[in-house]
């Protein structure tokens, strides 16, 4: 099997490919190696896919509709996994007109090549922001979320829209997922469990959003790639998905795990909750279980464990 994955080269997609890869599939790779974090850590996490010949590397934007149509023409994929998009709900809000071109733009030209090319079926990278402040817990596929707080949380539910579109009008088989705040080796420095390791095995300031009270669904990136490839084979007609861990962590119980992973005490600023941050995020995964047989079974002790391992082999 062909399978196109575009953001090949991030955190999530150099994880994806591997294990597409490690069973036996062609795996097509897309990305433009953009400078939202430093490119030489994208070029190091596919340095093992690159030695595979059955992987073949694309530099481009998932946006360009001349040169995606190109590399739909040359490598006729059977499926796509479209996981490239600008990220980070902050920064979207400085600069939402990227954000609405790279992913809203970016995912309509990959399903109408998908289209075109009669791809057997689509996967969509979707965000728990979705839900923003939903009270309701745990946040349910069945739930409104027609209330987005950050231009980034908008434009993906903008691509679950289109996925549905394009299954409607066209047959083409889409699964959105909705990731919750996925961690792991390779984890994006941006992110809460990369910058608090950093800081804290630094010494340096941690900067605390809020009394400490807000919680997240921290998902290891072994079962997040576990439900994708899942979805990949499963071929559902139109689905929208969570893929968490359907465990809640407070950011004072993640800093006191990170305290006790580096055994070191952290220098915590306090400082309030910037806009567009959400109070929580749950995932109801009953879904997932039945329609993907997902099964997420790492804790967030263990996963956290074997992160800061491969950060203080990696980066230190």
């Amino acid at each position: 099997m062909r399978v196109l994955v575009t953001g090949v080269a991030g955190f999530i997609g150099s994880h994806v490919a591997g294990n597409l890869l490690e069973r036996g599939d062609t795996v097509v790779g897309v990305d433009n190696f953009c400078d939202y974090y430093d490119p030489q850590i994208k070029k190091r996490n596919i340095r093992e896919l690159e030695s595979n010949e059955r992987f073949t590397l694309y530099q481009e934007d998932v946006e360009d509709y001349l040169h995606i149509k190109l590399i739909f023409e040359e490598e006729k994929p059977d499926k796509v996994v479209h996981l490239a998009a600008r990220a980070g709900v902050r920064a979207s809000i400085e600069d939402p007109l990227t954000y609405s071109h790279v992913n809203n733009i970016g995912t309509s030209t990959l399903l109408e090549m998908s289209r075109v090319f009669d791809v057997q079926n689509f996967v969509f990278a979707s965000s728990s922001s979705v839900y923003g402040n939903n009270t309701k817990v745990p946040f349910s596929e069945k739930d409104s979320v027609d209330f987005p707080i950050s231009p980034y949380a908008a434009t993906k539910k903008a691509g679950e829209l289109l996925c549905h579109v394009y299954s409607h009008l066209h047959n083409l088989p889409c699964t959105c997922l909705r990731f919750f705040t996925v961690y792991g080796p390779k984890g994006r420095p941006d992110m809460a469990p990369y910058k608090f390791v950093k800081v804290v095995s630094e010494g340096t300031e941690l900067t605390k959003f809020g009394d400490g009270t807000t919680s997240r669904d921290y998902t290891y990136i072994d079962d997040i790639v576990d439900g994708v490839v899942s979805a990949v084979d499963a071929n559902l007609q139109y689905e929208i998905i969570n893929l968490g861990n359907s465990q809640t962590v407070t950011l004072n119980q993640f800093i006191d795990v990170v305290e006790r992973l580096i055994d070191k005490q952290a220098h915590i600023v306090q400082m309030p909750i910037p806009p567009g941050d959400v109070e929580r995020t749950y995932a109801d995964i009953s879904r997932a279980k039945e329609l993907l047989g997902y099964n997420p079974i790492t804790k967030f002790e263990d996963g956290m464990e074997k992160f800061v391992e491969w950060y203080l082999e990696e980066r230190v």
